[in-house]
């Protein structure tokens, strides 16, 4: 399992490989990695500063991947956050999750995304041609994690 909460971009190639390589049985390899959206509510986006709870982040994160990892039969995960001051159309988060069949890759994945987005303890701040503002919980994202 890796959890880094970080301010450096990541690479997806190498976070992908080091997965596989730690997991050679590994038979499906799914990932899901988040960007920065350039507009939001009709809003043109400048940049997302996003800070968190040290500690208590991490181990929020591990609590879900180890949840997922009670649910279906999955090798490995990882999880990369940034953190910080990023610009629309940077990277912001990766999920992966490998395992010997793609049906627990690809819900283990979605669990651990929806989860991340409703428990994990951190806040983002939009900066618009307005200005900024903290940017609220999205009933969509409560919905999506209410369905596990």
């Amino acid at each position: 399992m890796k959890i880094s909460i970080q301010k450096e971009d990541f690479d997806i190639a190498i976070e992908t490989q080091q997965l596989r390589e730690a997991n050679p049985e590994t038979g499906a390899l799914v990932t899901f990695s988040g960007l920065v959206r350039d507009m939001d509510n009709e809003k043109q986006v400048e940049s997302l500063t996003l800070e968190h709870y040290p500690g208590m982040t991490e181990s929020s994160l591990e609590t879900i991947i180890t949840e997922a990892q009670e649910r279906w039969s999955i090798l490995d995960a990882s999880v990369i956050h940034r953190i910080g001051e990023l610009k629309a159309g940077e990277q912001i988060v990766f999920v992966a999750v490998v395992s010997l069949h793609r049906a627990d890759a690809f819900s283990a994945c979605e669990f651990i995304m929806d989860f991340l987005k409703t428990r994990a303890p951190f806040w983002k701040k939009c900066r618009d041609e307005h200005g900024e503002s903290w940017v609220e919980s999205k009933a969509s994202d409560d919905d999506a994690s209410a369905r596990w």
